[in-house]
């Protein structure tokens, strides 16, 4: 592996890359024109494609990713400092402060006896961040506060649903988050029954967010399995293809039965 002979000749190295690259005089025209909300798409992607290579088990791909996920926070950081509102060093220095203050077990004399009392003492910290912020604006704190809009929306819903569990709002057992789903369900029907299109599209939702609460219950990351039931039925799909193919054939030649019939071979194959 080929690294930098320290962590700060990298960082530097990499800080003095990204002032060429948005030199007014010299630097990459495109790089120059991006602003906050043009980078922030390729952040999000960048997270995604670390994400990606962790649960493809890529280390090397993973190496790459990471740098290109860091290169989004020093882009940030430089446009940043270029408007006056804060630097490189000052995003490092906040977070390492946050990190220390959120471990008083670890940088303090507080003492926290397992995983799950660390879990708790991190909430509090947090809730207690939470209401500093909402005095500053001069509003009322709420559990959902500070919960990102751009999250993936069955993540979002996930956390959402935490959030209001520890002010109790929550059921206590699973029983009447499935009764909901069949609630929920129901009026979708009802709603294509009666030929409702916006009725279509919110129960649809609502189902959904029923759904995210089941998982939550049953402790599955509802992204994940989602993300996990696709990669299922992309790569039962391609064995579909695969296999009218072989016969000469194109899935759009075929009826649905035989497309059926091969899907029912490509799992009974996977058991």
């Amino acid at each position: 592996m080929n690294a930098p002979a320290n962590t700060t000749a990298g960082i530097e190295r990499l800080l003095e890359v990204m002032r060429r690259l948005r030199d007014p005089e010299g630097g990459c025209p495109w790089d120059i024109e991006q602003d906050f909300s043009t980078i922030a798409p390729y952040t999000i992607e960048e997270a995604y494609e670390v994400a990606d290579a962790i649960a493809r088990q890529d280390w090397a791909d993973l190496e790459g990713e990471l740098g290109d996920l860091l290169l989004q926070v020093v882009y940030h950081a430089r446009m940043a400092e270029e408007a006056g509102l804060f630097d490189f060093e000052r995003v490092a220095h906040a977070i390492a402060e946050k990190m220390i203050a959120r471990h008083p077990h670890v940088f303090g004399k507080a003492e926290i006896e397992d995983s799950s009392a660390q879990r708790v003492a991190w909430e509090e910290t947090k809730a207690a961040e939470r209401a500093r912020k909402a005095a500053a604006r001069g509003g009322q704190p709420s559990v959902l506060d500070d919960v990102p809009l751009v999250l993936p929306s069955l993540t979002r819903a996930e956390k959402l649903q935490k959030r209001a569990a520890r002010a109790g709002f929550d059921w206590k057992e699973t029983a009447p988050v499935v009764a909901k789903i069949r609630e929920e369900l129901d009026e979708v029907e009802q709603a294509v029954a009666a030929g409702d299109l916006p009725g279509r599209h919110e129960e649809m939702g609502d189902l959904l967010f029923a759904v995210a609460n089941l998982a939550r219950h049953l402790g599955v990351d509802p992204e994940t399995a989602l993300r996990d039931a696709n990669r299922k039925f992309e790569r039962r799909f391609r064995a579909v293809e695969a296999a009218v193919a072989a016969e000469g054939r194109r899935c759009e030649e075929v009826g649905l039965d035989e497309l059926d019939r091969h899907w029912d071979e490509v799992k009974r194959r996977e058991r």
